[in-house]
């Protein structure tokens, strides 16, 4: 019987796992079509379609490859963690590459086309959400993949940075939520309320981002799903523990 659940549970939550990276890859590519199609394209000279490439470098980078970094913890479930450190950190990495180029795209084109730059709420949310990105993952790189505090701090850091990481992801669909609705009031006006397809796209696009992060968000707070420590993470864990309540600590 407890085969059986481990089994289901196993093919469940592979099942969820393989429909989040559709509606991340769905939502990327949506991204692309409506810049592309309805927007005319991309380029990199300081017109509008050089502002066409910020849309799709943020749900690149800041939401689809943001959550697959942090769903590698309970994919990789039973690899050496130090392998799924690294590759938290390089797709984390990518996103953040990937993401400044979506920022630089943007200020880039409201430069050229003399546009004010940092007034609405999108522009606030995305530069706050871009700011703490940074932050997060220079201290996942000091605390973690090259830890240079002590074990005990890294034990009172690791809840605050998983809790951080998935707080971007809400920051970050939240904000792109708003700069879609901003994007298309500036673009479509006159025939958005009358259900233009431009509209209905960039409306499916918002919804599959939501339930991207919802998914994801579901995926990362079940017990069931988290990784279970192996043998040398649990006498690490028996180590710390005693060294903070006072023990002495076993040999393991």
């Amino acid at each position: 019987m407890d085969d059986l659940s481990l089994r289901h549970g196993g093919s469940v939550f592979a099942g969820l796992v393989g429909a989040s990276q559709v509606l991340g890859l769905v939502s990327v590519v949506l991204t692309g079509v409506w810049m592309g199609h309805y927007r005319g394209g991309f380029a990199w000279d300081g017109s509008a379609h050089e502002f066409n490439l910020h849309p799709l470098c943020m749900v690149l980078g800041l939401i689809f490859l943001h959550g697959d970094a942090i769903l590698v913890y309970r994919v990789f479930c039973n690899e050496a963690k130090k392998h799924v450190k690294l590759l938290h950190g390089i797709i984390h990495l990518l996103a953040l590459i990937i993401s400044i180029i979506g920022v630089v795209a943007v200020f880039d084109f409201h430069r050229a086309a003399k546009i004010p730059d940092m007034y609405s709420l999108h522009s606030w949310c995305g530069v706050a959400t871009l700011i703490f990105f940074c932050l997060q993952w220079v201290l996942g790189l000091l605390f973690f993949l090259f830890p240079v505090a002590s074990s005990w701090l890294r034990a009172t850091y690791l809840p605050i940075h998983v809790f951080c990481g998935l707080t971007l992801l809400v920051m970050a669909i939240g904000t792109s939520l708003l700069g879609i609705t901003e994007k298309l009031l500036f673009s479509i006006t006159d025939t958005y309320s009358l259900f233009a397809p431009e509209g209905v796209l960039a409306n499916m696009l918002g919804i599959l981002l939501l339930f991207y992060g919802v998914l994801l968000v579901y995926l990362i707070t079940r017990e069931e799903y988290r990784r279970p420590p192996n043998p040398e993470e649990e006498s690490l864990s028996v180590h710390f523990k005693n060294l903070t309540e006072g023990g002495v600590p076993t040999t393991p």
